[in-house]
């Protein structure tokens, strides 16, 4: 049964969060755990953070079951524009020029592996 977990208007450009996220897309979970916590881009922290809420959600619809037994993956994530907050700097001779202070809205599902027996 698979868990979901979002996360909305964090405070960075979809573009740099989309570079994360193609990094864990489909694998497990620990594997994407590590990836994530030992990354140097600054958006690693909210989505480790948003994947350890996907897999306590994952726990809370499965009582009784063990992570590590059921061979959690990364089934989907996307990363979709937020809202962008328009402000002014100023610029030479009266003008401004406008700064678009992006965010973005993230959503993770977290589903167990089908496991394959061998023949």
């Amino acid at each position: 049964m698979e868990a979901v977990a979002k996360l909305n208007n964090n405070p960075t450009s979809t573009r740099k969060m989309r570079l994360l996220a193609d990094l864990i897309r489909g694998l497990d979970v620990e594997k994407a755990l590590n990836i994530l916590k030992f990354h140097p881009k600054h958006p690693s922290v909210p989505l480790e953070k948003l994947l350890l809420s996907a897999i306590a959600n994952w726990k809370v619809k499965n009582e009784g079951a063990r992570v590590e037994d059921a061979n959690l993956q990364v089934k989907t994530i996307f990363v979709d524009g937020g809202r962008i907050l328009k402000r002014m700097r100023p610029a030479p001779q009266g003008r401004g020029y406008r700064v678009r202070k992006r965010s973005n809205h993230v959503t993770i599902v977290v589903d167990s592996r089908p496991v394959v027996e061998a023949k």
